[in-house]
């Protein structure tokens, strides 16, 4: 998907000579120390930063990606934050972050514009299957500052999920949440490729969650890609440890939840 990618800001070197694939319902995580590019990859993505070398593919053709087409082309992400609409409930929530021709009724429905009753009860249909499907249905009709962190969390990932996307990205998806919570989102990422027919590009500072739900891992240092490989490949490769820790390897349980940052 990622080829040859390189990235400069001025002086500074963001990226330089990235390749990474997310084949079809695969989850790949990136992580790395600070400032190591992981965010610049997904803005590349996005469309948010334009690369000065390299080429992006999805399903084999030419990305040219732009941040208010990106549903259009099968692709969706989930904010650090919640990045939830304040003012409408969960389900208009994640009723917004449908496809685009969903998203034109729904915009059509704030404005009381003329629209289909049956096309917005069938995004209403669609937007609670999706709060359902990750457990919190029963708060359809609740606004998201009335609810606990971790269930907004779970609202943003269903209307990520609600543009039906092939390739989700998800953005530190366990900041703020504490261990019993991350192991539950553990649980429902790795389901995703099944539950969603959805490929997975992951970045995360929680080691034990990227571990757990990664079918590979692509490790970036200074905007270069050090290592790639399983969980159990790039753990013990001393390349990463050094990039870390500047040690030999990493242990295979390690408090490193609050010490590894973007």
């Amino acid at each position: 998907m990622l080829r040859g990618i390189g990235v400069r800001f001025g002086g500074l070197i963001a990226l330089e000579d990235v390749s990474l694939t997310v084949p079809p319902r695969r989850i790949v995580g990136v992580i790395g120390p600070n400032g190591a590019g992981k965010t610049t990859v997904f803005n590349v993505i996005c469309g948010f930063v334009a690369p000065h070398t390299g080429t992006l593919t999805l399903d084999g053709a030419p990305l040219r990606p732009k941040p208010h087409r990106l549903a259009r082309r099968g692709i969706a992400r989930t904010l650090q934050g919640v990045g939830l609409f304040a003012g409408l409930t969960l389900v208009e929530n994640v009723m917004a972050g449908a496809t685009a021709s969903a998203r034109a009724g729904f915009v059509s429905a704030l404005l009381a514009l003329p629209r289909s009753t049956r096309e917005e009860a069938r995004l209403r249909e669609d937007a609670v299957r999706q709060l359902d499907a990750l457990g919190i249905g029963k708060h359809a009709d609740a606004l998201p500052a009335t609810l606990p962190y971790a269930i907004q969390k779970k609202a943003g990932l269903a209307r990520a999920l609600a543009a039906r996307p092939r390739l989700l990205l998800l953005d530190e998806p366990a900041g703020g949440l504490g261990a019993d919570e991350i192991d539950e989102l553990a649980v429902l990422i790795r389901e995703l490729p099944e539950t969603a027919g959805t490929a997975v590009l992951l970045v995360e500072h929680h080691m034990d969650l990227v571990m757990s739900v990664c079918d590979e891992i692509v490790v970036l240092d200074f905007g270069r890609v050090v290592a790639t490989g399983t969980p159990d490949q790039v753990r013990g490769d001393p390349a990463v440890a050094a990039a870390y820790l500047g040690t030999d390897a990493i242990p295979d349980s390690r408090p490193v939840a609050g010490d590894v940052t973007r």
